[in-house]
């Protein structure tokens, strides 16, 4: 048993700062489901310093666009003062309470630990270690060691788009890419 209970939970925002004076709070969104802020119900809060979120109820929320945040309205939040004791705090959902994703959708931590090979050569490139969100997501794959690349190359960045990796098969814990000549030297 780990005393990590961190898998069973997902980090959907983090609560930056209060808005007004009525007990608001904004926001920063870590995920890409709108309803996670918009739609009231059940959501779980993680205080700094705590290891077990607690449950509170969301009561409204709106997405403020030139910002990138949500501005929510929780229970039992009624003013600045209390706000602003929550700034730091993550809102959590289960882990179990993914929404249901589009065919060519995936979760980042699908993606994680998930190994890359070359579509033409069946070769084995690395493993994913993180993904990177840009305009498109990128995928750090740490290189295999018997990979030919210059040797103080340790990691390579991958566009995260179906004409580079088309394959992503979660089943078999593989993606296949068909890089252009000369990505995989890109980061050199």
């Amino acid at each position: 048993m780990t005393n990590d209970k961190s898998d069973n939970w997902l980090e959907i925002g983090k609560i930056v700062s209060p808005q007004g004076l009525s007990g608001e709070l904004r926001v920063y969104p870590v995920s890409d489901f709108p309803e996670r802020f918009q739609v009231p119900g059940k959501r779980w809060l993680l205080r700094s310093g705590e290891t077990e979120p607690q449950p509170i109820q969301l009561l409204a929320g709106r997405y403020i666009s030139n910002k990138n945040l949500y501005v929510i309205k929780l229970a039992g939040v009624e003013n600045c003062d209390q706000a602003e004791a929550l700034r730091g705090c993550k809102l959590m959902v289960p882990a179990s309470d993914r929404p249901q994703l589009g065919e060519d959708e995936y979760h980042v931590l699908d993606l994680i630990g998930l190994e890359v090979f070359m579509q033409a050569s069946g070769e084995l490139v690395g493993t994913v270690v993180d993904i990177i969100s840009a305009g498109n997501d990128l995928l750090e794959v740490k290189l295999y060691e018997s990979f030919p690349t210059d040797k103080k190359q340790k990691t390579v960045l991958i566009p995260f788009v179906l004409a580079i990796a088309p394959v992503v098969d979660l089943a078999s814990r593989r993606i296949e890419i068909t890089p252009p000549p000369g990505l995989l030297e890109i980061n050199n």
